[in-house]
């Protein structure tokens, strides 16, 4: 079935070679549903605190909200109530959010879901005792009150309009959220949550999640699901070929040779996910305006989609994607044009050299570029994103590295990097990648130092109005200042490529995903709303 077409599906039946491994097949009467997926990461590190499932795509635990697809990934979900019985309520200042839990919501220990149990959860990922990589995302949080009646009052520290969609976080009894550091939690383990299903083994390489048959929205029909890790893209391709796996994620090049093949199903899900080039704060070429205009320029974004992608992606020149609707910017683009890029370096003064490389003043024109050696994807984009500048006269040469190394090196080298980490809301788009940086944040979210007061002005304003048409005016100001002075070459908004094996299941849903994309996303986002004829 083409990529990208539909939002609900029938898989038809289909025959898994190793159902006597887990679970077993699904297909007669009697017999125990059950399907295993392969995955790039370690199963493991279940604690929501620590950011377990933290858009929501967790399968043992509910949020206060929850994505619901509107036409599928090619538009942004709305937000819906999960566990709250409605959409949450504000102030006129947005510096107070008020949310009502549905009743009848049970952990899976047997405990009663409480509004307590809610407050426990976010005074947890803001507490700095707990190191949770989530606190920069929920800085605004000030306090989180519990009342008896079943509400739940959030004070911020300033007007945040997108703060709904920071309410897709997973609750965890409060009993269980002990202080100390998330990463050590007992949750990252032995996990208790109101969701769909409840882990029932784990060991390394391999979670075994049984269907919960007391969850307050009905028992998913799936009754058990097996994921194994699978690190290398080529192994998670041949188990899924000799049938040892049901399902996985791939690169687009792997994944596409499963598009209209007989007894699988793929899809090329859209996304917000962006990769994109940061640049060397200490390079005294990376760092020249000219030079980053060039760059940007030069940049064969729609050949690497072509190429690279394999056609499942689309160019981005800002961080921010066509599914933002009118604050989204059509003419917010670098045309390809790599004479007169060539020619901008040429009266910037930046002039070959014998060898073809540009210098100027005894300083070369050229930088090291780092991305994650596990990556296939950002390595290829990156020996794309060289060819081109090679061409430009721009020495790039490349690292493949972990990510410990980056971090270390992050002022001297560019870093192929990946965005879009909860795309629900523009704010999150653009604010920590675009803003001058800002102490306590992450080191990859604005690692060039790019920013200016005019530019953090409007990101500031548009994060603080209630005001949708206000906060469209500043967004499209934004992109305006960034083309007119990029930090980054941002390259491409990619799809996740997933492949299922075709069995028989109807209401299969996708949803336009954030940077994340494991087989918590895909088909597997919706398997707690899987049924069968």
């Amino acid at each position: 079935m083409p990529a990208g077409k539909h939002q609900s599906r029938t898989l038809a039946a289909g025959t898994i070679l190793v159902c006597g491994v887990v679970a077993g097949c699904s297909g007669s009467p009697g017999e125990t549903t059950g399907i295993i997926l392969a995955d790039a990461n370690e199963p493991g590190q279940f604690n929501p605190v620590g950011g377990h499932g933290d858009s929501g795509q967790s399968q043992i635990y509910d949020g206060l909200l929850r994505l619901s697809p509107q036409d599928g990934s090619s538009a942004l979900p709305e937000l819906a109530p999960w566990l709250a019985e409605g959409m949450p309520e504000s102030n006129a200042e947005g510096t107070q959010w008020t949310v009502h839990l549905r009743p009848g919501g049970k952990f899976t220990d047997g405990t009663d879901l409480d509004a307590g149990d809610v407050a426990a959860t976010y005074r947890a990922v803001v507490d700095p005792a707990s190191a949770s990589e989530l606190a920069t995302s929920y800085d605004m949080l000030q306090d989180v009150e519990a009342s008896e009646d079943g509400t739940v009052t959030f004070t911020l520290k300033y007007p945040y309009a997108g703060f709904p969609s920071r309410l897709l976080l997973g609750i965890a009894p409060s009993e269980r959220l002990t202080p100390g550091l998330a990463a050590e939690s007992t949750l990252n383990t032995d996990p208790v949550g109101t969701g769909p299903y409840r882990l029932t083994s784990l060991r390394p390489g391999e979670a075994v999640l049984t269907a919960n048959e007391d969850h307050w929205n009905g028992a998913p029909e799936v009754e058990t699901v097996t994921i194994i890790h699978v690190p290398d893209d080529n192994s998670r391709a041949q188990r899924l070929q000799s049938g040892e796996i049901d399902g996985t994620v791939l690169p687009p090049l792997l994944a596409a040779q499963y598009e209209g093949k007989s007894g699988y199903i793929y899809e090329a899900v859209k996304t917000a996910d962006w990769r994109g080039l940061s640049l060397p704060a200490d390079s005294a070429f990376a760092t020249d305006p000219a030079a980053v205009m060039a760059m940007n320029m030069a940049a064969d974004r729609q050949g690497m989609v072509n190429h690279v992608l394999g056609g499942r992606g689309k160019p981005a020149h800002t961080p921010v994607a066509d599914i933002y609707g009118e604050a989204f910017d059509p003419d917010a683009v670098f045309d390809y044009d790599p004479e007169a890029a060539g020619q901008l370096l040429d009266d910037a003064g930046w002039l070959r050299g014998e060898d073809g490389i540009r210098t100027r003043d005894g300083e070369r024109a050229g930088f090291e570029v780092a991305y994650n050696a596990t990556d296939t994807l950002r390595r290829d984009l990156a020996l794309a994103f060289a060819s081109n500048m090679s061409e430009l006269g721009v020495d790039v040469t490349l690292l493949g590295t972990d990510w410990n190394v980056i971090e270390e090196r992050r002022g001297e080298v560019g870093i192929l990097l990946g965005g879009g980490d909860k795309p629900y809301d523009l704010d999150t788009q653009l604010f920590e990648t675009l803003h001058s940086p800002l102490e306590g944040g992450s080191p990859f979210a604005n690692p060039g130092g790019t920013g200016s007061p005019e530019m953090d002005t409007h990101l500031e304003a548009a994060r603080s109005s209630l005001d949708a048409d206000e906060r469209t005016k500043h967004y499209l100001a934004v992109q305006d200042l960034y083309i007119q002075d990029p930090g980054y070459v941002m390259l491409a908004f990619i799809d996740h490529n997933y492949v299922q094996e075709d069995q028989g299941w109807n209401n299969v849903q996708t949803v336009l995903e954030p940077h994340a994309h494991d087989v918590g996303w895909g088909f597997w986002w919706s398997l707690r709303h899987w049924t069968r004829d």
